[in-house]
Order: C-alpha cells, then structure tokens, then sequence
C-alpha cells in the first residue's frame, strides 16, 4: 500500500515541500521601464494569460481592452471566474506539474501565502511595489494587492418614487424597503459572509431577524444585485449592500452610492502573483507592471498605492481614511478557515443552500 501511494504522489506530481529554509527566495525587482518590459514581452510572443475572480464572464473586458489598447502587439486571454473555484483549479495545475496560467487576480487572500511557502510563486517585485501600502504587499514581493474593492450602499431611488436616505446599516430595515432589496448568499461568497459578519457582531441577530422579515432576494453573485436594481424592468429590485457599481453613476439612473461611517463595511486588496512556473513571464510582468503603474492606479479612485492622486471630484476621501472600513482585515479574516466553516454553516441553516444557477451563466 505505501509503495502505491508514493508511486502514486510521484508520477502526479502532488508532493509539495516549504521552501522556507532554503533562504534562497530574494525578489526579483524590475528595473526597465515599462516600454523596455513591452519590448520583452513582445519578443516572448506578446500573450498573457491570466485568471481574474469575479462573477460575470465580461466583467474584465474592460481591463483586456485597456491593457491590449496600452500595447499594441499584446494580447491578454483572461478568463474571469468565482475566486473559490479558481483556486483549486490551479492546484491541479501544480500538482500535475502542468501550470499554463501566468498570472492569478483573485480574492481568496488566504491562498497567496499558502502558494508562496510551497514555492509556486514568482518572487516578483513590479515597477512601483515600494509604492504599495505595506498592509498590501508580501515582504518576498510573492504577492501583493492590485485593485481595491468594497461592498457599498446601492438604491435606486427611482424605483422607489421618492429618494428615500440610506446611511447606516439599519436603514435597510425601512418598511418602505420590504420585498425590494437583493442581497447575495453570505454562505456563496466569503467577502459577502465577511460583511455579515461585521454587521451582526455590531447590531447582534435582532439586526438579521429583521432582515429576514424585510423578506430580501437571496441571489449568487455580487455584480447580480447591482445589475438588477440598475435594471428598469425589475421593480422589486431597488437596493443592496453586497455589490459595488462604482463611485458616481449617472443621474439618469437614479441610483444613489454610500458608505456607512457608523457601520462596518468591506474593503480589500485583490490579490495578484505571477505564477514561477509562468509560460509568458514577460509579459506577465508587463501586466503586473502597468496594473500597479501610476497611469492605472490613479484612474481607480481608490488605489492600492500609497501616492495615488484620486481623479478629479472624486466624492470620497482615500481609503485608508474612510471610517467605516478596514482595508486590511479582510485578509487577516480570512485565514482562519474553521471560523468561516462555523459562519457559513449557521447562514446556511437560516438560508438554505444558495439556489440557481453560477452567476456566470444565470443571464441576470
């Protein structure tokens, strides 16, 4: 039986180690300029390959379509997928020793430092890391954080007739409210169950039991609620506190954007690695590069650097200034998986198991 089991584990490839005390993981920090990067990527074959977490099949086309517009000749193949399912797709690449993905963007923090111990990751420090806040970087440049993200306060007040205020949590609890909001499983996605964690550990369960009676649309997927309540047809659809549509949205929408300063809300990094086994690392070091430049940084509104110049009437204050948010905890939060196991458990006995289809196919 062992003699199978090693034989097993060899020809697989699945034998992981901790590089730990090899001492011999000094990052490698780029010192070209971005255009000498282009140069090299070019030459390399001008491809990238990239896995991105989100939940909607075009949610990154935007980012392909500036990155392939910013350098001519390149070409970014992303393949946009729930977080939590990438993850382990990735594994079997590194088990089977067969990794054809050159760069990961994905919110499952707890995996980059999982990945750099086993040695799976690019020590790598792009043009501009010495400029990532610190809370957002690995000290060996294994990973680091590329574009911020935060659940925000969504009503469409159109929907509604009057433009009713949203500025705290409990709000939510309006009667005008009742059958109208859209809120994702916090037991399908963890940054979801993260902010109802933050909620109730500040307003207890009496807060959730009143939820529950305000009788919400339980969907998968955070880009869903935002598309629902931003879609005219559906008039039951009119506010959310787990999706994100932007910082200013036209007027014509009729859709307001808040953050609690009472309250607890979400905000992260989304972590970002090259892959050390990358088949294109040149080019994925380009991308890496621009993702963390100034150019692109600046555009965000919120940046992961810590000299970002927010764009020009921008209505909130940078994101480590905001009160009502931690930009680090989610991370922090988590890695300690049995206690999201126990949280994940008790909304799915309230909830029940998230119902539909992947929100990647589901047409909402």
């Amino acid at each position: 039986m062992f003699h199978t089991l090693l034989a097993a584990a060899l020809l697989g490839g699945v034998v992981a180690y901790d590089v730990t005390l090899g001492f011999n993981l000094p990052p490698i920090v780029e010192n070209r300029t971005l255009d000498e990067i282009y140069h090299a990527a070019l030459a390399e074959g001008g491809i990238v390959t990239a896995w991105h977490g989100g939940d909607e099949k075009t949610q990154q086309d935007g980012l392909k379509q500036q990155f392939e517009q910013r350098f001519p000749g390149m070409t970014l193949n992303i393949t946009v997928d729930l977080s939590k399912y990438h993850n382990g797709r990735l594994d079997r690449q590194l088990a089977a020793k067969n990794v054809y993905v050159d760069s990961i963007l994905l919110q499952t923090l707890h995996d980059y430092p999982r990945w750099a111990q086993e040695g799976a990751l690019l020590n790598y420090a792009p043009l501009n890391f010495e400029n990532v806040h610190p809370a957002f970087r690995d000290v060996q440049a294994a990973y680091y954080g590329v574009t911020p993200i935060a659940w925000a306060f969504v009503w469409n007040y159109g929907k509604l007739g009057e433009n009713i205020s949203i500025a705290e949590f409990p709000d939510f609890l309006d009667p005008r409210l009742k059958g109208k909001l859209v809120l994702t499983y916090p037991n399908d996605d963890d940054a979801v169950l993260y902010a109802f964690d933050l909620i109730m550990q500040q307003y207890g369960t009496a807060w959730f039991d009143a939820l529950l009676a305000q009788n919400p649309r339980w969907v998968r997927g955070t880009a869903t609620p935002a598309s629902l309540i931003l879609n005219s047809s559906v008039e039951n659809a009119v506010a959310t506190f787990t999706s994100f549509v932007g910082f200013s949205l036209d007027p014509s929408l009729q859709t307001a954007v808040a953050f609690p300063e009472e309250g607890s809300f979400v905000s992260w990094a989304q972590g970002g690695a090259i892959l050390k086994d990358a088949p294109h690392p040149e080019g994925a070091k380009l991308f890496h590069s621009w993702l963390l430049s100034d150019e692109r940084q600046d555009e965000l509104g919120w940046s992961v650097l810590k000299n970002a110049s927010q764009p020009a009437g921008f209505p909130f204050p940078d994101l480590w200034d905001v009160k009502g948010t931690n930009p680090s905890g989610f991370a922090k939060w988590m890695q300690n998986r049995s206690r999201l196991e126990r949280l994940r458990n008790f909304f799915e006995d309230v909830l029940g198991t998230a119902q539909g289809l992947s929100p990647l196919i589901d047409d909402l």
